[in-house]
């Protein structure tokens, strides 16, 4: 059975599952900021996935970076499976706008978390989930969208 990192899971909320990754939100409502993580143990490298896996991610990054490039007018995407911190694989999806409080540079380990208030975190929750309707599966219940 396939097991989030502590860490992912504290500092995310599950949008919902694609057929390989589950869509999570970074808690942080400076920035549209997203995670994939591929539902596979013991994996930190994408490398690591077999052939289909790997393919699949790219789908579903891509598949994910035009709803969100789209969907929220963004300047750039900053997409990074970076996992210093973190190990296990995840592919962080981070809209950017040139009045962002990092812009250019990067946004991790720059400034503190501002969590979502809960009218905002539905409304974006609601909005990706609307757009990718035909390729997400939701949490199966409501608690699993909050934590």
């Amino acid at each position: 059975m396939f097991e989030l990192d502590p860490v992912l899971s504290r500092d995310s909320i599950l949008v919902g599952h694609f057929s390989l990754c589950q869509l999570r939100l970074i808690n942080d409502a400076q920035f549209p900021w997203f995670i994939l993580v591929p539902q596979r143990n013991d994996i930190t490298e994408i490398y690591q996935l077999v052939e289909a896996d790997r393919q699949q991610l790219m789908a579903e990054s891509c598949l994910l970076a035009e709803v969100l490039h789209d969907a929220f007018s963004a300047t750039k995407l900053n997409i990074a499976a970076i996992g210093n911190q973190v190990p296990q694989l995840h592919v962080h999806h981070i809209v950017r706008y040139k009045a962002d409080p990092c812009w250019p540079g990067p946004v991790w380990g720059k400034l503190a978390a501002v969590p979502y208030e809960k009218q905002n975190l539905a409304e974006i929750l609601q909005k990706v989930h609307s757009l990718l309707s035909d390729d997400l599966t939701l949490p199966s219940n409501d608690t699993e969208l909050y934590y």
